[in-house]
């Protein structure tokens, strides 16, 4: 018996090595980017991109996974990296500490990413670069001011309403003709700030949902591609 015994009893062990060759990049390991991670690590994602520039800080301990007493200070990837491996020793780990932006793009070709960063800039040129290396990417919208988790859903950009970041992205989108995509988002009003700036409440339930049902979108998108297309996509990138 081993680490996967359970995942192999429901998908089989066809789909656990689909899973075992996938390469996954998640841009942005925080609230709702540190359970992505997780969940991917423990369904037996082979190889795992980490893409983060910030580090752990006291105010992260109320919803991200690698936010600890002894984590303070560290560098989110490297925490990261630590607790995938801890997980399971034989995942590949890449960690890449840096801020994504159109001038800043990551020298690697994944097989799927996950967007879970929240700076619209930075999706936007997120979504220009999977689209022009024809990666397939699954992307967060806003968790923040949430506490409903039966109003979060999933469903094409396209499509969305009531949140006010996805209403800033479908616009964008749009206007620079970038191909619709699957999201994670609430429809749940926000709640009124009580802050200035953009520093907003949220709490682990909702932010931990979304990082899972991104996590199971990329672990559903994994399994049902035909193997032999997948490979012949990796040798061409």
């Amino acid at each position: 018996m081993d680490r996967l015994h359970r995942t192999r009893l429901l998908f089989g062990d066809v789909a656990v090595d689909k899973l075992h060759n996938a390469t996954v990049m998640v841009v942005g390991c925080g609230a709702v980017g540190s359970f992505a991670i997780e969940a991917l690590a423990r369904t037996g994602v082979g190889n795992i991109i980490i893409l983060d520039s910030d580090n752990v800080a006291l105010s992260n301990i109320n919803r991200q996974l690698i936010a600890l007493g002894s984590t303070i200070g560290r560098p989110k990837v490297d925490v990261a990296t630590e607790r995938v491996l801890d997980i399971n020793p034989e995942i590949r780990v890449t960690a890449l500490n840096m801020f994504l932006n159109e001038n800043n793009m990551p020298n690697i070709y994944p097989d799927l990413v996950i967007d879970a960063i929240d700076t619209v800039a930075s999706k936007i040129a997120l979504y220009k670069w999977c689209d022009t290396h024809n990666i397939p990417f699954v992307s967060s919208m806003g968790a923040a001011r949430k506490t409903d988790v039966t109003k979060i859903k999933m469903s094409k950009i396209s499509k969305t309403t009531v949140c006010p970041l996805a209403a800033k992205i479908r616009k964008t989108v749009r206007q620079e003709c970038i191909r619709d995509f699957d999201v994670v988002y609430s429809t749940e009003p926000a709640a009124p700030t009580t802050t200035t700036g953009h520093v907003f409440g949220s709490l682990i339930t909702v932010t931990g949902i979304f990082g899972l049902m991104l996590a199971n979108w990329a672990i559903h998108h994994i399994i049902s591609q035909n193997t032999n297309a997948a490979t012949q996509t990796r040798s061409n990138t």
